[in-house]
This record gives structure tokens, C-alpha cells and sequence, in this order.
């Protein structure tokens, strides 16, 4: 026999689930264009053609799984790194979509998302947004406005372990406007990461983005459910070509490990103190 309180419990878990695929259904596309931020091919466990920063992975972990993971970073600024070419970047952090592995031969097709958009024209002129993202579904707007070198604060949550009800949260803390928004969403919880990518371009032009310049990027507060992420060196991923060369580096961890710095177009970047 169900008793009052857990049917009541039962009831209000399936209330907001259904209240949050409504606002999943009601959300609009990103106005300058639909992106995926899914991780693509990588060549090995160390280096990927769209994403770079850091990532760990349930079994390199030990077996642990991801309920919660928190970043703040600074937003760069874009400019454009080839003439007459539309450029395109994000910062972000997330849960799933990873290496589970160490040495990248398990990955997770699951992944919840948040973070501003760096953009670039074919005219050289930048534009800043924010979003967030459950595969397989593309961006969605957050109605929030991002420029160069504001703190955004995040944090991914699942209401309960094991619930697969998420809570996403992003702040312009500059700016003192934040966006939160409760999910159904059924994770693996099985990677975490703090990166800086090309989004998968989707409709008219398909295909990943070209990488713009963009200022040093220093995530710093990074927590795994509510403790220090405690990042290691071999957790960077670097960005590469379709020839193989780096174009984007995670610096080595900061001095309290919670954080690192994105440099692009380089094959080293600078730790950031703490």
C-alpha cells in the first residue's frame, strides 16, 4: 500500500515533470541559428575536433556518478580569425556526452547543458547569448543579456539522486539576471565537464563552426556533487583541426584545482592562480 506521503511525493514529481516538457515544447531556437553541443569524433582520448577544457568519466573516477556539477568562468571576447568567415563558440558546462574512460574508449551519447554563445559574422561584427541544451534537442534561448567579460555563474542539479529531474541555472552575476529552468531528463550521469567548443551548426551550412579568436576563458569554483572537482592534468582536452593540429588549450589546473584557463588558436595556455 502506497502511504499519503510518498503518493503526494509521487504526484508532485509528476506535476513538475510535466510542467517542465512543457517549457522544453515552448521554447524557441536560438535566433541566430540551431546548435548542438554534443561532443564529435575524437582522435584519442586526449583531444577532440570540437570541444576543449577538461572532462572526467564515471570509470576514470573510480565509478563515481554525476549528480551535480557547478562552474563560474568569465565570457571572452570574439573576434574574427579569418577574414569574411562566420565564426562560432561556446563556454559551458555539462553532465554527460563524454569520456567515461580514461582513455576515451567508452563515451556517453546523454548530455545537459548551459552556457553563452561567442559569435562572430562573416562581417567581423560579435554577438553574445545564452543557452541551454538536453540532447538530442538543439539549443533553446535564454532571454538573458551576455557580453564580453561578464562572470556567469552555473550549476546542473538533479532534484533527487536518481530522480532524472534536473534543475539548470545560469547567472550573469555582472549583470544580476539568471535563468532557471527544471527538467525531466534521463542521464547516464556518467561524465562531467567544464568546456569551450564549436557547436554542431544544424540546417543551412551544417557542419561544426569555425573557431573565432577569443580572449583567455578562466573557469574557476568547479564542483562535482557539492565537492571540489579536484581536476587533474590528464582531464584536458584539446581542441584539433581536420589536420590534426591544436587550436584550442585547457591550461594545467589551478592552484586549489577547481579551475583552469581556455586559450584559442595556441597549444599551451597559462593556469590562472586560483
Amino acid at each position: 500500500m502506497i502511504s499519503i506521503r510518498r503518493l503526494s511525493a509521487m504526484l508532485a514529481f509528476a506535476a513538475v515533470a510535466v510542467l517542465a516538457s512543457a517549457a522544453v515544447a515552448s521554447a524557441k531556437p536560438l535566433a541566430h541559428g540551431q546548435f548542438v553541443h554534443i561532443a564529435k569524433t575524437r582522435f584519442h582520448a586526449s583531444q577532440s575536433n570540437n570541444w576543449f577544457g577538461y572532462n572526467q568519466g564515471l570509470l576514470e573516477q573510480g565509478g563515481k556518478q554525476f549528480n551535480s556539477i557547478t562552474g563560474d568562468w568569465t565570457v571572452p571576447t570574439a573576434t574574427q580569425h579569418t577574414k569574411g568567415q562566420s565564426e562560432n563558440s561556446s563556454t559551458w558546462i555539462g553532465i554527460g556526452g563524454g569520456c567515461i574512460d580514461a582513455g576515451c574508449t567508452l563515451t556517453d551519447n546523454t548530455l545537459i547543458q548551459t552556457g553563452p554563445e561567442q559569435d562572430v559574422d562573416s562581417s567581423g561584427k560579435a554577438s553574445y547569448s545564452a543557452w541551454w541544451e538536453v540532447i538530442p534537442g538543439p539549443s533553446l534561448n535564454i532571454n538573458m543579456t551576455v557580453a564580453p567579460g561578464d562572470h556567469m555563474s552555473s550549476s546542473i542539479a538533479e532534484a533527487v539522486p536518481g530522480s532524472n529531474v534536473w534543475t539548470i541555472t545560469l547567472k550573469d552575476v555582472t549583470r544580476n539576471e539568471s535563468f532557471s529552468q527544471t527538467v525531466p531528463y534521463t542521464s547516464t550521469h556518467a561524465t562531467a565537464e567544464w568546456i569551450s567548443e564549436t557547436p554542431l551548426i544544424l540546417g543551412t551550412g551544417a557542419g561544426l563552426a569555425s573557431l573565432p579568436n577569443l580572449t583567455t576563458t578562466p573557469f574557476d569554483l568547479g564542483t562535482t556533487n557539492g565537492q571540489n572537482a579536484g581536476l587533474k592534468s590528464s582531464e584536458q582536452m584539446q581542441l584539433i583541426d581536420s589536420n590534426g593540429n591544436v587550436i584550442g588549450s585547457p591550461s594545467a589546473p589551478d592552484s586549489d584545482t577547481d579551475g583552469f584557463g581556455t586559450c584559442t588558436w595556441a597549444t599551451s595556455c597559462t593556469a590562472p592562480g586560483s
